[in-house]
């Protein structure tokens, strides 16, 4: 289940980016701003959430 949310993630904060390229080009900067800091939390979650932790337990793919 978690992998499904991460790759949800990533593929929204994809989708955000051209957004925010997108509505830069139109001139709203402000939009394309807040889009592009938005994507970059996607993957700062998607990052922090698949960092290892030191002394946690391996997880396994065939759960």
């Amino acid at each position: 289940m978690s992998d499904t949310i991460m790759s949800v993630l990533m593929l929204t904060g994809v989708v955000m980016t051209g957004g925010a390229v997108y509505v830069f080009r139109g001139g709203d900067r402000r939009r394309a701003l807040l889009m592009l800091v938005a994507a970059l939390v996607m993957f700062a979650n998607v990052a922090i959430w698949l960092v290892p932790v030191k002394g946690a337990p391996a997880s396994t793919a065939a759960e």
